[in-house]
């Protein structure tokens, strides 16, 4: 028996329908696990931004932390680093504020 014979005899691959489930299954956990949470942390990060108010203690994404002096209409605000150093910054650059720093650290 050679070997061209033997491989006629192999059967194809079954279970088309059984992939197509196994790939949306692998979609639909890559979206719980992945896109979904990435979602809520940019929601999350957009109602900080929204909600900041003079006066507000923050931290910057360097690790500065600092005091919102100014927010400006153009999508940034001026914070002080140290007294009579002030910085322009765009609202994206600052991560969280301190108070919430100092609740997640309990």
């Amino acid at each position: 028996m050679n070997m061209l014979h033997i491989l006629l005899q192999a059967t194809p691959p079954q279970g088309g329908a059984g992939n197509f489930i196994l790939l949306i299954g692998i979609m639909v956990i890559f979206f719980f696990f992945i896109i979904r949470p990435q979602m809520k942390r940019q929601k999350e990060a957009k109602k900080f931004r929204d909600a900041l108010k003079k006066g507000d203690s923050v931290v910057t994404l360097g690790g500065i932390y600092a005091k919102v002096i100014e927010i400006k209409s153009d999508n940034s605000v001026i914070i002080e680093i140290a007294k009579d150093v002030q910085v322009k910054i765009d609202k994206s650059a600052l991560v969280q504020t301190t108070e919430a720093l100092m609740q997640g650290a309990k």
